[in-house]
Formats: C-alpha cells, sequence, structure tokens
C-alpha cells in the first residue's frame, strides 16, 4: 500500500453504448412507461462502470426468507435488514466494487492519506442529497461517526472505530471536507470508512439526543418520513409480504450518457417463510433471482436454464459460513433471578460447555464428510475459518482444527469421567446428569435444519442427547441478542465486505457483538480469549500484509485450538438469475446478486 493515496472518478465501459430512454414492458411488473428525470443533477456526479447503458423501468423482484427488523443501517445486525440498507437506503463516503475487488469512490469524491498514515482527507460531492432533497454535507457524515461510535449504542460497528482503545477523531473544516485522525497506522481505515453508512442529521438528531435512536426508523416507520442517502427509498413494507424499494430521485450516481440511475422503477424483496417457497415462487415467474437456493436443487436448475430463460451462475465456495456454538455468555446487567457475572445457562451445562475438552469431543464427533454427501448433496467445502476457501487473498487451509475422529472424541469423553451407567445409550456426568443439551436454528433454511439433525445423529454416537428446536428467525435473534435463552444455536456469518480478517474484529474481539459463544466481555474471560485480542490488534496496525498474514494465522489457531465454535462446511454457491435483466454480474461477495442493482436494467425483447 502507498503512503499516499488518491482516488478520481475513473469509469471504464465496455459493450454498445446506448442512447436515449424508453418504457420497459418486459419483466416483472414491468412499469410500462418512461421515467422523467424530475431534478437537475447534482454538481458532482459518479459515472458508474458497467458493461452497457440500459433503460429505465421495470422491477426485480429478490425472494428473503426473513423480513427486516428495521431500517436504520447503524443499529441492523442481520442480513435480512443489511441487504435492504447497506448500498440500497444508505450510502457512504467509499464503496465496494465486488467485481473488482477494490474500494471506490462513493460520497467522498476524493481523498488522502498522509504519508505517515495518520491523517485521511475526504473530500464530498457537491450537490449529493437524501431521498428528501437536503443536501449532504459534512454534518452529516460527522453526525453518522458520532452514532456509530456511541459508547451506549455499542452497534456492529463500534470496536472498528477504534485504534488502540482510542476512537477515530473525525473533523470538518468546511460543508464538503471530512477529516479523520488516528492514533496509529491503521490497516482497516479505508474499509472501516466504507461501512459507516450515512444518516440525515436533520432528520435523526432529535432521536439521537434524547436516547430515542435505536428505536427510529423502525419497519413501522412510514415510507414518506424515512429519509435515507442511498440510491434507493423506502416505497413500501408491508409486514411478512414484501419490502419495496423505489429509486431516489436526487441520487448522484449516473451512466455514460448522464443518465441518474438507479434504472429500475422497484426493487423488491418479497418474504417468504422458508427456500422451497422461494424455489417456488421462483419457478411460476414471480421471483427474478435466487440468493438462498437448496443444494439438492442445483440439478434441477443447471437441467432448467433454458426452458426458464436463466442462467445458474456457479460462484464457487461462499463466503457465508456455517457453525455452532455453546452458550458460555454471563450476565452484564443485573436482571431479575439473575446477578451480574452469573451465566445464562444453568450450573450443569456450564460446566460442560466451559470445558474445552468438551468441546472438542463435539467437534471430532462430527462427520463432515458425510454431511456433505447427505446435507448439502455433495456441494460443499469444508472450512474452518470466517474466511473460506471462496475468499482468494486470505483463506488460510493449513489452520488447526477438530475434523471427525469418532474414536479420539470417545476418548475425550472418557477422559472425563462421563460414563452411561443406565444402559439407556447416553452418558452421565460425575453427579449423574445425562449429558444433552438443545440446539436451535432458524426454522426458514432448510439446510441448518437438516445439519441440526445430522448432528443430533453423530452425536448419539458418542453417548450425547440432543434435541433440535428451529425457531423463526425473529425469536433466534432475540435468543442471540437480548436474553440469551438457549444452549447451543447453529447459524453463521455473511462474509462483510471488503472480506478482510480486520472486518470480524466484532467477532474475534472479546468485546464484541458477535463474539456469540460470550459477548461484550468487559475484559477477556480466558487466556485465549486475550491473546486474540492482542493479536487483533496487531493484525489491523500494521500496513506489512506477511505480519498481517502472521497474526492472522494465529487469531484462527487460537479460536480453534479452544474449539470455541464448531465449525461446518461451507456450500458451494450456485445462484438463478433471469435473463432478461443487464449488467448483472453476481459474484461470491456479498451481496452476491444486488450489490450493483443500481445499473442492473431490463433488457428489450430483442436483447433478452
Amino acid at each position: 500500500m502507498s503512503s499516499r493515496v488518491r482516488w478520481t472518478v475513473l469509469t471504464a465501459l465496455a459493450g454498445a453504448l446506448l442512447a436515449g430512454t424508453w418504457g420497459c414492458g418486459a419483466g416483472t411488473g414491468a412499469s410500462g412507461s418512461a421515467y422523467q428525470d424530475p431534478h437537475a443533477l447534482p454538481a458532482d456526479t459518479l459515472t458508474m462502470p458497467m458493461d452497457e447503458v440500459g433503460t429505465y423501468g421495470g422491477r426485480f423482484v429478490m425472494a428473503e426468507t426473513a423480513p427486516p427488523r428495521t431500517f436504520n443501517s447503524a443499529m441492523a445486525n442481520e442480513s435480512s435488514s443489511y441487504d435492504v440498507t447497506d448500498g440500497r437506503l444508505y450510502t457512504t463516503l467509499v464503496d465496494y466494487d465486488n467485481a473488482s475487488q477494490r474500494s471506490v469512490p462513493g460520497l467522498a469524491r476524493a481523498w488522502e492519506i498522509s504519508p505517515d498514515g495518520l491523517t485521511s482527507t475526504w473530500h464530498l460531492r457537491r450537490g449529493a442529497a437524501f431521498t428528501d432533497g437536503h443536501p449532504i454535507t459534512s454534518a452529516d457524515v460527522l453526525f453518522s461517526f458520532e452514532i456509530y461510535m456511541d459508547d451506549t449504542l455499542h452497534v456492529a460497528l463500534y470496536d472498528f472505530l477504534k485504534v488502540k482503545g482510542r476512537k477515530l477523531e473525525v473533523s470538518a473544516p468546511d460543508s464538503y471536507t471530512v477529516v479523520i485522525k488516528v492514533s496509529a497506522p491503521y490497516a482497516m481505515l479505508e474499509d472501516v470508512v466504507s461501512s459507516v453508512y450515512i444518516h440525515p442529521k436533520h432528520v435523526l438528531e432529535p432521536y439521537y439526543r434524547s436516547g430515542r435512536l435505536a428505536s427510529a426508523y423502525s419497519v413501522s416507520t412510514p415510507p414518506e418520513s424515512l429519509v435515507t442517502s442511498g440510491p434507493w427509498k423506502l416505497k413500501q413494507y408491508v409486514p411478512n409480504e414484501k419490502t419495496v424499494l423505489t429509486r431516489n430521485p436526487y441520487w448522484y450516481g449516473v451512466d455514460a450518457h448522464g443518465h441518474r440511475l438507479p434504472y429500475l422503477d422497484e426493487l423488491v424483496f418479497l418474504i417468504v417463510p422458508d427456500q422451497n417457497t422461494a424455489a417456488l415462487k421462483f419457478d411460476a415467474g414471480e421471483v427474478d433471482a435466487l440468493d438462498d437456493v437448496k443444494p439438492e436443487n442445483y440439478a434441477r436448475y443447471e437441467k432448467g436454464q433454458k426452458a426458464g430463460n436463466f442462467t445458474f451462475y456457479d460462484l464457487g465456495p461462499a463466503l457465508n459460513t456455517n457453525f455452532f456454538w455453546f452458550n458460555l455468555n454471563r450476565v452484564r446487567e443485573a436482571k431479575p433471578g439473575k446477578k451480574i457475572g452469573q451465566p445464562y445457562v444453568d450450573a450443569t451445562h456450564y460446566a460442560w460447555f466451559s470445558n474445552r475438552d468438551f468441546r472438542r469431543a463435539v467437534s471430532k464427533a462430527i462427520d463432515r464428510d458425510a454431511m456433505i454427501k447427505s446435507v448439502f448433496y455433495g456441494f460443499a467445502v469444508k472450512n474452518w475459518s470466517t474466511l473460506t476457501a471462496g475468499n482468494k487473498v486470505w483463506y488460510t487451509p493449513d489452520v488447526h482444527h477438530d475434523d471427525y475422529d469418532l474414536e479420539g472424541a470417545k476418548k475425550l469423553i472418557a477422559g472425563l469421567g462421563w460414563k452411561d451407567t443406565n444402559g439407556d445409550g447416553y452418558v452421565e456426568d460425575a453427579q449423574g446428569h445425562t449429558v444433552a443439551f438443545t440446539i436451535k436454528t432458524n426454522s426458514s433454511n432448510l439446510m441448518r435444519v437438516g445439519m441440526c439433525n445430522f448432528i443430533k445423529d453423530d452425536l448419539k454416537k458418542i453417548g450425547i442427547r440432543v434435541d433440535s428446536t428451529p425457531l423463526d428467525f425473529n425469536s433466534l435473534i432475540t435468543n442471540l441478542r437480548s436474553d440469551f435463552q438457549y444452549e447451543a444455536l447453529l447459524l453463521g456469518l455473511q462474509s462483510a465486505v471488503p472480506p478482510d480478517p480486520g472486518m470480524g474484529q466484532n467477532v474475534w474481539r472479546s468485546t464484541g457483538l458477535t463474539h456469540y459463544w460470550n459477548v461484550k466481555q468487559p475484559k477477556p474471560e480466558t487466556p485465549a480469549e486475550a491473546r486474540v485480542d492482542s493479536l487483533v490488534a496487531a493484525n489491523v496496525g500494521t500496513l506489512d500484509m506477511s505480519e498481517r498474514h502472521r497474526t492472522w494465522t494465529a487469531m484462527q489457531n487460537t479460536i480453534n485450538d479452544e474449539c470455541f465454535v464448531m465449525w461446518l462446511p461451507t456450500l458451494v454457491y450456485k445462484t438463478p438469475i433471469r435473463n432478461r435483466f443487464g449488467n448483472v454480474h453476481p459474484t461470491v461477495i456479498p451481496h452476491r446478486i444486488i450489490w450493483n442493482i443500481d445499473r442492473v436494467f431490463v433488457k428489450s425483447k430483442a436483447r433478452a
């Protein structure tokens, strides 16, 4: 990385450039009328790279198996909300181009980083505006950083905005310049800046000052009251049915002919109960792409491409992960019947879950090769980290891990002194308790439900009884984030963007909100977690890539040696997308399908 970085807007276009606009009669729910831009373009537009200049009209429909929980990007903590908010409803100073895998200009038209790496200066676009036409200025940027760095809100990005324990120092010498200072060189600066989504100070400041920001911009907020900064604005939300976005009429992004983006009239997230329903909607032509296809359906989609007029894209191993963990969370604030420091699970389960040999035995008992053949129908790879084989830069194939070793698992169980004394097939601990736990997952994801059932069968072989409890996603998130009423959870993580280990600080740091097995520790509660905290700091505190790779490997090894999470296979990702859309570029980096939806358009029948 050079000591001085400066971006200017560059546009590379390939293919034919077509002039004019037209009404689109094709596609799902096409509008049939041409869009007429009601406003003058801003002084500083951003010309977006794309294969071909598109045309206005139509809509693109995605299926989602969970509804958004908020339209407030700062408070979002789950992909069903991120998919709607991040990059759609809100913009950032810096964007990330999935195709080129590099940071590109966003609200900032250019920026510089000082030779010592401690000061960066960001130059904002003049004329950029929120969906209500109010100008976006440095005041909104400062306000947004204040939200993300707020100690009380402690949003998911909170820990990223500190360098050696000190928050970023953000100032604005004028309305279109932002200066960010760090206390030490910070490898993640551009990446972190690209994750601070710009919120409207003129709307949200009263909520923030009165302590109500966490509940602001809820899903019950009327669309006309939801002022946002991205290429899209909320048009309609029908609970458990659909979320509809339409173009921001003041957006600063344009094509090579100076036509304002997005091209589409609407982006629709159709909320369905599960993957089977999503597949049926796609087959019926009600959905234009599927982002969550069951591997058992891969062969059918492969064969049906021509007849269905879609392409089934093979993107390789996903950057998404699957894993489960045991609840080691402790009470941080006094609650009825709970004392500070007391585990949320009962003493018996906590004694098991906090024992490294127990966790390792569980991991060794899982036959992942058999799971790939059965649950994944062969379309998966083993995985031992948040950064999977799909990550060409950071994947580390030889990290420590506990793979299938049934005899090794049995020896660990025997070493704990656990035996099946009553002949029921399950072992008891020294106090006579049958060793058993309940594992929860989201019922809408049938593949995860299948993994839970597979784990249940495998652990029975070493005398551990497992009960599987699928739940609706919102109940699961409440267990995960609020009440901690669970014994084990099977979920996963969607890769951060950019897919860099430093973007996983909230997972790895003991203080992190997604350090799932024991979140927001006031100080590290195990020597291993203290070591990981130190390694995280070293990883993001240097620009030396060889050192970053070394510390990243050490972080993974430490977590895996402790077996804090039980890693499960990662799907080889394939997705069907209708051929009638232009500028479609699915990537393995999230959001895999709609990362460039502002440039996607409905083709004419002649080109479809």
